[in-house]
């Protein structure tokens, strides 16, 4: 990390790091005074978008509901799978927490940061101890994606918005396979929800 003053905030941001074992004791050891910000989405949908991705970079991977099942016709989810694997939260807050204190982390909803991305940016900014300088008025919404960007800073020409590797249209994945995730995932989100003190209404 870079050598940072007293008045400043370094911010890194590593999506793996919440799921990677060695990750909390490292970065205890590093800074046990960091502060830790995570963006967690319905672990159903997030999976369908890690297959998505992974998909348009090899199109020739088996489906999806053949990843994620070890057995379709007994519904026995395939948790070796990274794609479900990740979802599941509580076990890797688990892991943080044996380091950190609830105290110092952040849950961010990915889905309110695309319908009110302002409201969780207040949100991340009052963590911070920022004063609230990035508002609602610093986002529009983009149809095309269906992402808010960020508008365009004074003397650039275009506005921020998220890559091309983002917004992707996810491929139809059967009813009774998200179903069946959907009843795999939930008695971890609520343990998740339990540990976090924090409601992110995926059921």
């Amino acid at each position: 990390m870079p050598r940072t003053l007293e008045s400043q905030i370094t911010v890194e941001k590593t999506p793996s790091y919440f799921v990677t074992k060695e990750a909390p004791r490292r970065i205890y050891n590093m800074s046990r005074d960091t502060k830790l910000i995570v963006v967690v989405r319905n672990p159903v949908t997030r999976a369908i978008s890690d297959y998505t991705q992974t998909l348009s970079k090899n199109p020739t991977i088996p489906s999806f509901q053949d990843l994620a099942f070890k057995n379709i016709s007994t519904g026995l989810i395939d948790t070796s799978w990274s794609a479900v694997r990740i979802g599941i939260y509580a076990k890797h807050l688990d892991n943080w927490l044996q380091y950190f204190p609830l105290s110092k982390f952040l849950f961010v909803s990915g889905e309110r940061l695309v319908s009110d991305p302002a409201g969780e940016m207040g949100r991340v900014q009052d963590f911070l101890g920022l004063k609230r300088v990035v508002t609602d008025k610093h986002f529009y919404f983009n149809q095309t994606k269906g992402f808010p960007c960020l508008k365009k800073p004074e003397g650039s020409s275009k506005p921020r918005c998220l890559g091309k590797s983002k917004g992707r249209p996810h491929p139809k994945i059967e009813g009774q396979v998200v179903q069946r995730l959907q009843e795999f995932y939930r008695p971890f989100n609520m343990k998740f929800y339990q540990m976090t003190g924090q409601d992110f209404g995926w059921d």
